[in-house]
């Protein structure tokens, strides 16, 4: 017997490496299985998750736009980070029966095919508005934005004030907050490259309701594919990236009056710090039209926790502006 062989737990050290190699080659197997999976499944995406609305050149990519009903002034829909058209599903389908209504998804989410830059606050604003004019939506727009939608919204309402018959912030992104986004980037930058890897393999396809938010909408689910799938993922870790680079552009519209008699309501959860509800109150005051409602429900989605709500702000926000 060697020296080598007669080394205590050396038989053992062996079979430790040879389990994980074995491991590791059946772990590259099953991922090359799952990735040629998806890529044959995704051929078939086409036809079986067709876009809702249409697609919109803004200049060397398309952005899907999904407008409804008719009416005037058109109701923007602005979807929150890893969010789509398809979240605003319920809100639309109610809202269409007297308004014209229109959802869409930022680049690289859902049906929209991905931008050339990073996902900035800003990117997002001139993007809406040439989408908005190439696809012939006039406005002026009430702006209703959901919590990282809202930083998009609120630069829009600074570029062209003109365009803005009013907002409707929901739980909207504290630009304030610098710190916070700092410290959650990388966070967020893990989990949706994570999400992304999984999407990529098939796990979305075969495991949907594992990978699926538990408040996805109806649409949402239906179509979780293309709305949660690998090029979403990547949408939401470019955007939460330049979160912080975000917030700036966003503070940069703060000034006292800055959105002057301009029809705002600001919805807050409920069930949060007084200093969530102040910075709220202080987001309204900058409209001397601007109110602050806080909901009943906790759930950061009001718009599906407390639908009533959300649909009864921008119908008084839409009704102020045609007073002015």
């Amino acid at each position: 017997m060697t020296q080598g062989n007669a080394r205590p737990g050396g038989w053992l050290r062996r079979l430790l490496r040879r389990v994980a190699v074995w491991g590791a080659g059946l772990l590259v197997l099953a991922a090359g299985a799952g990735f040629g999976y998806e890529t044959i499944a995704r051929q078939s995406d086409p036809e079986h998750h067709k876009a809702p609305g249409r697609l919109v050149d803004v200049g060397g990519h398309r952005l899907h736009l999904h407008c409804t009903g008719a009416g005037a002034p058109t109701v923007v829909l602005e979807a929150g980070l890893a969010e789509s058209s398809a979240s605003w599903e319920v809100i639309q389908w109610r809202l269409s029966a007297g308004n014209r209504v229109c959802s869409y998804d930022r680049a690289g989410y859902a049906w929209s095919d991905d931008g050339p830059s990073q996902g900035t606050a800003e990117r997002a604003a001139g993007e809406l508005r040439t989408m908005l004019a190439a696809a012939g939506e006039a406005g002026p727009y009430v702006l209703v934005g959901h919590s990282y939608g809202g930083n998009a919204i609120r630069v829009f309402a600074d570029r062209w004030r003109d365009l803005t018959a009013g907002l409707v912030l929901i739980d909207v992104t504290d630009e304030t907050a610098v710190e916070a986004l700092q410290i959650s980037r990388p966070l967020m930058a893990v989990h949706f490259t994570a999400y992304q890897v999984a999407a990529r393999l098939g796990l979305l396809r075969l495991m949907g309701d594992a990978f699926v938010p538990a408040e996805a909408t109806a649409a949402a689910r239906r179509h979780a594919v293309v709305v949660y799938g690998s090029g979403s993922m990547a949408a939401a870790r470019a955007e939460a990236w330049a979160g912080v680079d975000s917030a700036a552009q966003v503070r940069a519209t703060v000034r006292p009056r800055a959105w002057g008699d301009l029809p705002v309501v600001v919805i807050s959860a409920a069930g949060q710090p007084a200093a969530v509800t102040e910075q709220a109150r202080t987001l309204a005051a900058l409209s001397t039209r601007g109110r602050l409602v806080v909901a009943t429900t906790t759930d950061h989605y009001v718009q599906h926790g407390q639908p009533d709500l959300v649909l009864d702000a921008i119908q008084e926000v839409a009704s102020a502006h045609g007073r002015r």
